[in-house]
């Protein structure tokens, strides 16, 4: 009897042993995913071993179909697959710029659709010394010259699937990437695609440590603003035909201001875009705001009262509380707010918190606002 317990007891200990080791096997053997995405919507990085894909969700408004690429080192014959690190690049937005200079790669721009475009005085050097060659208009690249210079991508932007300049771009044997970072719904999402460029160059640890910088900035500077008691009310935006055109309350745009602890007096409206109201709605909402900010291309409050029949009896204009980011350009005229403020939201938050809160930041310096005088 005791000879059988031993034998069984045996026998179980290495059938247990040997369904933990099979256990053990297959788990080891399962590739799990990993994201290091957390914020932005439009695109996703997904690690499985050691293979990486790179996901565009929304290349374009209302896309049906993500595409997914495959990082690759080595040239690939493959449909769909990116060699990396990219020694070449042509970019159709100057909103792209930044990323490449917070990258240290703005060298491997090699075109640029209307250089007029780029402020940055970095890339700006590039294109005097004629580094970045001129490619015509936006929506009509100059082929030829494209063939010449023959880059390893084009990163484009898109508003439908119907693009007839990218098609052709690609049946030349260009690669095109599109970015769907002016897509996404919050300011901090839409600086998380500095990843995207570090996937693209090989530079994934470089824009994690951006990002999370860029994301650990705009966090405090947000506790900074929640300190303050005060909470002045605000109006935006300004007249283009006699529609007033102001951000929705879900816009990133309102997010800033909800973030900058500043009451923006639609904050409840519905949508992500921009509303249309009459300059009759606005003044009656807005006539006693504390702010008003981005009022349109004026450089003075004496254009601004000329251009807008309402504007001289709203208190933000009495009390010169009129801020606008449109001053604030590059050699060539390119306003630097549309440019930088994609890839660096924590400035424009330090900005509209210096505006509503300037106690709160005595010491920091205007990036892109500045008041109509």
């Amino acid at each position: 009897m005791k000879i059988f317990k031993t034998t069984f007891f045996i026998v179980s200990t290495i059938f247990i042993l040997i369904s933990c080791n099979s256990d053990t096997s297959k788990k080891t053997g399962e590739k799990k995913e990993v994201s290091n995405i957390k914020y932005a919507k439009g695109f996703d990085i997904i690690k499985t071993g050691n293979e990486t894909k790179l996901i565009i969700k929304t290349p374009y408004p209302d896309a049906k179909e993500e595409t997914v690429y495959t990082i690759v080192s080595e040239k690939s014959n493959k449909k769909n697959t990116i060699q990396v690190p990219l020694n070449s690049i042509v970019v159709t937005s100057s909103t792209h710029v930044p990323a490449l200079e917070l990258l240290g790669v703005e060298n491997k721009l090699v075109g640029f659709p209307n250089t007029d475009f780029i402020s940055s005085i970095k890339t700006r050097k590039l294109i005097d010394k004629n580094l970045v060659k001129e490619l015509g208009h936006p929506e009509q690249i100059n082929t030829e010259t494209l063939l010449d210079l023959d880059p390893d991508l084009v990163m484009g932007f898109a508003i439908n699937s119907n693009n007839k300049m990218f098609s052709n771009i690609e049946k030349l044997g260009i690669q095109v990437v599109f970015n769907g970072d002016w897509l996404e719904e919050t300011p901090i999402g839409r600086a998380e695609w500095i990843k995207f460029y570090g996937v693209l160059f090989d530079k994934e640890k470089e824009s994690d440590s951006i990002f999370n910088k860029i994301k650990n900035n705009y966090l405090d500077a947000k506790a900074i603003a929640l300190k303050s008691k005060n909470k002045p009310s605000i109006v935006c935006g300004g007249l283009y035909r006699d529609v007033w055109y102001l951000p929705a309350g879900e816009s990133f745009e309102a997010t800033f201001l909800k973030d900058a602890n500043i009451n923006y007096l639609w904050k409840d409206s519905k949508g992500q875009g921009s509303l249309s109201l009459n300059i009759e709605n606005v003044f009656e909402k807005g006539k006693d705001a504390d702010i008003w900010t981005s009022p349109g291309f004026y450089e003075t409050l004496e254009d601004l009262e000329k251009a807008n029949l309402v504007a001289s009896k709203m208190k933000a204009f009495k009390n010169k509380s009129i801020y606008s980011y449109n001053n604030t350009k590059g050699e060539k005229g390119g306003i630097w707010y549309f440019e930088l403020s994609p890839i660096r939201p924590d400035l424009v938050l330090k900005d509209l918190i210096k505006i509503a809160h300037p106690n709160l930041l005595p010491d920091y310096e205007f990036t892109f606002y500045k008041k109509l005088n």
